[in-house]
């Protein structure tokens, strides 16, 4: 027995050591193999997540779109007008996968690329210095200009005189001669009996010495041919005076400031050249670049929100036309050929369309080598008369796009 127990301890005494030394020499293979699983987990995740971008293809372009018809033309969820249909060419082009987002105010849009909230910003945008300093844009699409609408035909002679007769200059007047009405009653009453050589004793001749007497007194002129001789005649001459100082002065005042606000509204004779220009009512939409060359042009500048606004003033012959951008206007005349309104044959500036972009935009060379092949292949100009001739072409059905508030 007490051998057993020494052989037992002989080989515990061997055989601890030797799993202990085992398990150092197995524990570092078991850790580089679960290290070069994680390794091995970690690369298929990367490849699949490569796999998954490559099928999904380019990243989602945030694209910012605004203007006005023909540019662009808004039909509850669909986008229609020069603009969409040149951008979609360009997309088609390029495979660009793209979301739209409706941008109603230019300078909010303008921040938003600089911003690099928005990819690009389609719409018919001027390329100016000002604008060059905070964004950068593509080749110019479109060369526009500034026009000016009109009414068709040319001031009447009664719209000439037609101010003479509003309600306020026609009250003026009546209020004016009421009151010399009843100065002349008065100093013909007090005079008639005594002074019967320069208000005469007869009613009617009489209230017009009266009323002539009293008009000589109120423009202050006083001829002398006729005087009041009674004291109550000069009491009456006395207290016209100060009236005519203090109340008919006023009267007065406001009879010319009503007919100068009337004068202010004829229409003025028929524009023919920018010169014409020159102290004409002249609408235009608040922000635009009509706003600009009425300025320039030194026209009395009436500003709206909104081009439809601005037209309604000129049919209403409260405004002798429109300043804004030619090809608009166009598109509103061959959409509305009843109106009686014409473009002048003359243009007052041109300017260059493109569409916006951030500076170091890795897009910039594929979007302006795309607009121009368009150009070359006479795609851009088909798109452009199309609609500028009012002409609206069927067009291939398309899925519709998420559209996101400004």
């Amino acid at each position: 027995m007490k051998q057993t127990k020494r052989q037992w301890s002989c080989v515990l005494a061997v055989s601890v050591p030797g799993i202990y030394l085992l398990s150092l020499l197995l524990f570092p293979l078991t850790s580089q193999a679960e290290t070069q699983t994680e390794k091995t987990k970690g690369l298929q995740i990367a490849q699949n997540a490569v796999e998954e971008e490559t099928e999904n293809g380019q990243d989602v372009l945030t694209v910012g779109i605004g203007g006005a018809p023909p540019f662009l033309i808004r039909e509850g969820e669909e986008y229609q007008g020069i603009v969409p249909d040149l951008w979609e060419q360009m997309a088609l082009i390029n495979d660009f996968e793209y979301e739209l987002v409706l941008q109603t105010k230019t300078q909010a849009a303008l921040n938003a690329v600089n911003a690099g909230e928005l990819d690009i910003l389609i719409g018919p945008f001027s390329i100016s210095s000002e604008r060059l300093e905070e964004v950068n844009f593509t080749q110019p699409f479109f060369v526009s200009s500034v026009g000016v609408l009109l009414p068709r035909n040319p001031p009447t002679l009664w719209s000439r005189v037609k101010p003479f007769f509003t309600n306020a200059a026609l009250s003026s007047v009546a209020a004016l001669l009421v009151c010399l009405f009843l100065v002349g009653n008065g100093m013909w009453l007090a005079e008639r009996k005594e002074n019967p050589e320069q208000f005469s004793r007869e009613y009617l001749p009489g209230i017009g010495n009266g009323m002539w007497f009293a008009l000589v007194t109120l423009t202050t002129v006083g001829y002398g041919d006729r005087a009041p001789a009674t004291p109550l005649g000069r009491v009456i001459a006395g207290i016209w005076m100060l009236i005519s100082l203090i109340t008919v002065s006023s009267l007065i005042g406001g009879l010319a400031s009503a007919f100068t606000l009337a004068l202010s509204e004829i229409p003025t004779a028929q524009i023919t050249r920018p010169a014409d220009l020159r102290g004409t009512r002249m609408a235009v939409v608040r922000g635009s670049t009509g706003e600009i060359w009425a300025t320039e042009y030194q026209v009395r500048v009436l500003k709206y929100a909104q081009l439809e606004d601005a037209i309604a003033r000129v049919l209403a012959g409260q405004a002798d036309g429109v300043i804004f951008d030619r090809p608009v206007l166009e598109y509103y005349l061959a959409q509305h050929p009843d109106v009686e309104l014409r473009l002048a044959d003359f243009t007052l500036s041109s300017e260059n369309l493109g569409f916006v972009i951030p500076y170091n935009s890795p897009l910039r060379k594929q979007l302006n080598l795309t607009l121009v092949r368009l150009k070359e292949d006479g795609t851009i100009q088909t798109i452009s008369d199309r609609w500028l001739q009012g002409i609206n072409f069927p067009t291939p059905a398309k899925e519709s796009l998420p559209i996101k508030p400004d």
